[in-house]
């Protein structure tokens, strides 16, 4: 009878690890550290298109005041962006990661293994989130500017009534 081990689950190994993501938006900076032992190629993803300018410009289209902020579509709907990887690409969820407060980044995403280039940060605990959406960082400083995010006037679609954009993200490799 033969051995059967379990299939590693992350195996991905990038060219460029990326340990922190700093995102100056036009009400403040804030810095992310990000978690590449658990989700590199999430961290990957992000880290690239921060250093390629990808995000530049592109707005925090929904923000929903106690629940979460979400950013990274250049298109600004909500609907587009894309990953480094050509398109979509799978999850990495860790049961040992959970969205227990304020200040957790993950993927934003339309179901499994939907994720491209859009994001969120949470403003609270929301454990419904857990095992839907990839965590792959935290904020390391400038919380106070994402709480100020998460209180701007939003329309009925919890789009910012002014526009909160990402004016230049930077990334910093391991």
């Amino acid at each position: 009878m033969a051995l059967v081990l379990p299939k590693p689950t992350n195996t991905f190994q990038a060219p460029i690890q990326y340990k922190e993501v700093k995102i100056q938006t036009s009400i403040g900076e804030f810095e992310l550290e990000l978690y590449y032992n658990d989700a590199p190629k999430s961290c990957y993803n992000f880290g690239q298109l921060a250093s390629t300018g990808y995000y530049n410009n592109a707005l925090f289209h929904r923000v929903i005041k106690d629940f979460m902020v979400q950013g990274g579509d250049p298109t600004g709907t909500g609907r587009g962006g894309e990953s480094v990887f050509g398109g979509k690409f799978e999850d990495e969820i860790t049961p040992k990661l959970r969205h227990t407060g304020a200040g957790i980044l993950s993927m934003a995403n339309n179901g499994p293994g939907t994720n491209g280039s859009q994001f969120f940060v949470t403003l609270a605990p929301c454990p419904w989130l857990d095992g839907k959406y990839t965590i792959f960082g935290r904020v390391k400083s400038g919380m106070n500017v994402v709480k100020r995010l998460g209180l701007v006037p939003v329309d009925k679609n919890s789009r910012p009534l002014e526009p909160i954009t990402i004016l230049q993200m930077t990334s910093t490799p391991l």
